[in-house]
């Protein structure tokens, strides 16, 4: 009976645990690793972004978001859609074509790959031969043009991808229909380029390197013109008024041909834009019409070698105004958007993909400013060295971070997102949540994280609050007269003045709008928001955390130098209290309790606590070994802790060689003994985990006192009868200290000092560093946040029965009684399985099957990647997912977990990977992505635009009698024409019906 009792209690928590728990990996904030490939779908309004990793990721409204992976290891090195559909192909590193689609299953699209190809030459021949240099995605949308390192070009099917040999172009066919005196062998290089005529799908531009561009005639199978350049050819771009072609040269300059005319074959037009000195490559080149008929013409690279040459520049010039967009990284591609529907109008704004960011330009608005990214964002702007995530924002706090951060972008344009592609079907978000990144420049960013996208809401800087050498002027413009007229844009900006200004803890309290920020160089800042700019000088109080110990000498850096002067600070987070930690190392631990007006801080010689409204000290403990030498040294001078740490590592190695042997001699006597005993006990008692022996740490360790949690909590400390606010601190030698605080009434609370005195230690056995501290109320739930009780958010804790304190160390969770900090149970998972647990945070797992039913649980990140989480008040573990690879530290170390089961974790250096443990809590990309119904009714409906234009203009005898350029610009005038293009949607949808 017992035996079935406990088979049925067990499947009821199986079913618990199902309806609790589920891991995913959601979504991926920030900017792709390594950006190697851009394209873009004029008809699904949709971008497209390929990696060296070989990811695909496609972007179009906020919160349409796809991404693929190819099998193969290579990077991507072309991106192109097929005109009006859903299919895009990409071009790899290693010579490989992938077709993809967006398949719609269930209501929603998925990003899938249906089939994948390699050029296969004749026998024998070299890899030049199909080595893929230029792809071209034909309007046919049944084509691809696949120019080689050879010359040749070949054409294959699509989606199929079948090689359609009788239309291959070789390069005996190109020889045979240019005249002699024009062909040398040295003009038929690798293909560098192939452009179709937007007037005549059959006519193709193939430009090779050494400067030869042919016409080709796909029909006629047959060239039809030829121009020569002298430079070698980078890019080919025909104009739209289908009269002109553009080729860009590696020496700076572009050539312009005209097409169509007899003995046409001269160049009409060369330039080099930035002078007669030698100029680097104009590696693509774009020219579009206007309404007013003046041409955008934008080209990347061309600056002059000697004095730019290390510059990455895109040049805009439109009537007089010319500027060159000077980037911070390398560019990989652009594309520019044009206005109107089906895509014809003018250029609308200039999209740029670079090494470190996505850059987009308003090319309508005065000035060519830039327009705020809603996703793509560049997180590495300056390095990330901390994040904090807060969940549910009140509404008041999070309109005034806002409203904050919209007076930072007073340079934006207000042009909304250019990029429109897909439907996000996602939920909207049930809460509002931030999550803030520290970075290496002293500043703190405030992301809006509660949905698919994570979008920039405000950015805080503490460099105003120091003297620092750090550049504070915004102006990117160039001075007046300068050559070439260089103008700085984007944002990726990754190197520090001052590394000492870095964050390294953020707490911010959501309920009454203070902020507590930490960085390396002992600092603790704390702030409060402000909707009115005020001009305030910061008070700054300067603890001894050796309490004035000698023999100590600090080698590390030194403190900043705080400004005297008041100084003026925008809207949002203004410094008005400064606590400066001695010797100034790096924060290490950081608390806040905003109903207490307390803040606590640690470092690795000690921890203090701060009374932020009477601005004084309460309470300074020393925790620094006497033997600790190397905690005196600092981070930025750390070079001998090497050697020391080696020498650590082989005595532990070989006093456990010792022990193994010595065990061994030992064991091998009473091996028959012990098994005999385990047969009789297997049908007696269940087994537990086997445990391996955890050896205890020396005192002698390095950084023994450096302080990793501080904890405040009311509960009880001195006696079972009275609960009392105390503050609790854990330290990397095991060492737990209790510290009793004596708060004064509200009425006296800012005349009376706060007093604290130590109550009691604890000092774990193996001395593992305590990464966790968490008090259970009577109920076995943990203790709420500070103010959260207050704002009728959570029920006040109970203090009928026993509190319990739970200590997490890197090796096991051990359950204390309070107050008498007597051990009730552990669990030992270094014992289990080796790992060490990293990281560890409360979160609330609500039921997928019932709204009102959850439990609270520990979820832990350990330094093999993998999840676990622990019951509470039981510490049972309840599931385990493996999540970041064990040889990713950095990823390990930058683990941030939410109050409901999810969190963030660093991939690269610019992008968060989001997950989920919650079956409740869960956020996706939803979207789906169609082809518009006035374009994607059919290819031969497209087709049939010029024909119901010509009928539209049969009355004109004008247009009748006119030359292919005048039809061209009656046609551009008649597409810029809403009336018209309403007639024209009306009729492709009937052809539809």
């Amino acid at each position: 009976m017992k035996r079935f009792r406990r088979h049925g209690q067990e499947s009821q928590r199986d079913r618990l645990k199902q309806e609790l728990y589920q891991f995913n990996k959601t979504v991926e904030h920030g900017f792709p690793h390594q950006p190697s490939a851009l394209g873009y779908s004029p008809t699904l309004q949709l971008l497209a972004i390929g990696t060296c990793s070989g990811a695909i990721k496609l972007y179009g409204a906020p919160g349409v978001e796809f991404m693929g992976l190819h099998d193969e290891n290579a990077a991507v090195s072309q991106i192109h859609f097929l005109p009006h559909q859903v299919e895009l192909v990409t071009l790899l590193d290693d010579n490989s074509l992938h077709m993809w689609t967006l398949r719609a299953h269930t209501g929603l699209s998925e990003l899938l790959e249906i089939g994948r190809f390699t050029l296969t030459g004749p026998p024998g021949a070299p890899p030049s031969v199909t080595r893929v240099t230029a792809v071209l995605a034909h309007s046919s949308g049944e084509l691809l043009l696949l120019g080689t390192e050879g010359g040749h070009v070949f054409i294959v099917q699509v989606p199929g991808f079948r090689e359609l040999e009788e239309r291959n172009i070789s390069l005996a066919e190109v020889a045979n229909s240019v005249p002699d005196d024009n062909l040398g062998h040295r003009n038929l290089e690798h293909v560098e380029a192939l452009q179709e005529n937007p007037a005549n799908p059959n006519h193709v531009a193939i430009g090779y390197g050494r400067g030869l561009i042919i016409i080709w005639d796909l029909e006629k199978r047959c060239a039809i013109q030829h121009f020569l350049a002298t430079q070698q050819l980078e890019s080919v771009w025909w104009t739209e008024d289908r009269g002109y072609i553009l080729s860009s040269h590696s020496d700076g300059s572009y050539c312009r041909w005209t097409f169509g005319e007899e003995n046409g074959n001269d160049v009409e037009k060369s330039d080099i834009p930035y002078g007669h000195f030698p100029c680097k490559a104009i590696s693509k080149i774009i020219q579009l019409h206007t309404k007013e008929g003046t041409p955008f013409l934008l080209f990347s690279g061309g600056m002059p070698r000697a004095s730019f040459g290390d510059r990455h520049c895109i040049t805009v010039i439109h009537n007089k105004t010319h500027v060159a967009l000077d980037f911070t990284s390398r560019i990989i591609d652009f594309f520019v958007i044009k206005d109107g529907q089906l895509n014809s109008g003018g250029p609308s704004a200039l999209v740029v993909l670079v090494e470190e960011e996505l850059v987009v330009i308003d090319l309508r608005a005065e000035g060519w400013p830039v327009i705020q990214t809603p996703y793509l964002v560049p997180l590495h702007s300056s390095a990330i060295t901390c994040s904090h995530h807060v969940s549910a924002i009140p509404l008041k706090l999070w309109e005034r971070i806002l409203a904050a951060g919209e007076q930072q972008k007073t340079n934006y344009s207000k042009k909304p997102w250019p990029i429109t592609g897909g439907q996000n079907l996602a939920p909207h978000p049930p809460q509002r949540d931030l999550l803030l990144t520290g970075h290496e420049d002293g500043t703190v960013r405030f992301w809006d994280a509660s949905g698919v996208c994570l979008y920039p809401m405000y950015k805080l800087s503490t460099a105003g609050v120091f003297h620092t050498d750090t550049e504070t002027n915004d102006n990117h413009q160039g001075a007046e007269g300068e050559w070439p007229p260089f103008r700085k844009v984007g944002s990726f900006d990754p190197y520090s003045d001052d590394p000492r200004l870095g964050i390294q803890k953020i707490h911010l309290c959501k309920y009454s709008g203070y902020l507590a920020l930490a960085g390396t160089a002992g600092q603790v800042l704390m702030l409060e928001v402000n909707d009115e700019a005020a001009e305030q000088t910061v008070e700054t109080k300067v603890v001894d955390l050796l309490l004035g110990q000698e023999g100590f000498r600090w080698k590390g850096h030194t403190r900043l130098d705080v400004q005297e002067e008041p100084v003026l600070y925008e809207p949002g987070f203004q410094p008005f209290s400064l606590v400066q930690c001695q010797p100034p190392a790096v924060v290490t631990a950081l608390s806040l309790h905003s109903e207490w007006k307390l803040v606590a801080y640690g470092t690795s010689h000690g921890f203090g606590l701060f009374d932020y409204q009477q601005k004084m000290n309460v309470f300074i403990k020393c925790t620094l070994n006497p033997s600790d030498h190397l905690a005196m040294e600092g981070p930025l001078s750390r070079v001998k802790s090497i050697k020391k740490s080696l020498r650590h590592s082989f005595r532990r190695i070989r006093h456990s060689r010792v022990s193994l042997r010595k065990q061994h001699v030992n064991n091998t006597a009473k091996l028959q003994e012990a098994n005999a005993h385990l047969e009789a006990e297997l049908s007696k008692t269940e087994l537990a985990p086997i445990q391996r022996k955890v050896e205890a740490r020396s005192s002698d360790d390095s950084f023994t006192g450096l302080v990793r949690i501080l904890y405040f909590a009311d509960t009880f400390l001195s006696d079972s009868s009275h609960n009392t606010p105390s503050l609790w601190a854990g330290t990397n030698g095991g060492c737990v200290y209790a510290i009793i605080l004596r708060l004064p009434s509200v009425e006296h609370r800012t005349d009376e000092p706060i007093t604290a005195h130590p109550e009691k230690e604890i000092q774990l056995m193996h001395r593992a560093p305590v990464v966790g501290l968490i008090v259970l109320d009577g109920h076995g739930s943990p203790l709420p946040e500070p103010l959260e009780v207050a704002h009728d958010l959570a029920c006040s804790p109970d203090t009928q029965g026993a509190h319990h304190l739970v200590v997490v160390s890197e090796e096991q969770f051990k359950v204390f009684t309070l107050p008498k900090v007597s051990a009730k149970m552990k669990l030992k998972l270094t014992a289990i399985d080796g790992s060490r647990i990293r990281r560890v945070g409360v979160a609330w797992f609500g039921s997928s099957q019932s709204e009102h039913y959850g439990e609270s649980g520990l979820v832990v990140l350990t330094n093999q990647g993998d999840l676990h989480v622990v019951s509470l008040p039981g510490v049972k573990l309840q599931v385990r997912f493996p999540c970041i690879r064990k040889e990713d530290v950095s990823g390990i170390a930058s683990c941030v977990f939410t109050k409901h089961g999810q969190g963030f974790y660093l991939i690269s250096p610019s992008e968060f990977e989001r997950f989920s443990l919650s079956t409740r809590c869960l956020v996706e990309p939803r979207c789906l992505v169609e082809v518009p119904l006035d374009l994607g009714a059919s290819i031969q409906g497209v087709k049939k635009l010029d024909g119901y234009l010509s009928a539209l203009s049969e009355t004109s005898q004008e247009f009748q009698n006119s030359d292919s350029s005048a039809r061209c610009v009656m046609e551009h005038a008649l597409l810029n024409d809403e009336e018209v293009l309403q007639e024209i949607q009306k009729s492709l949808e009937g052809d539809h019906v």
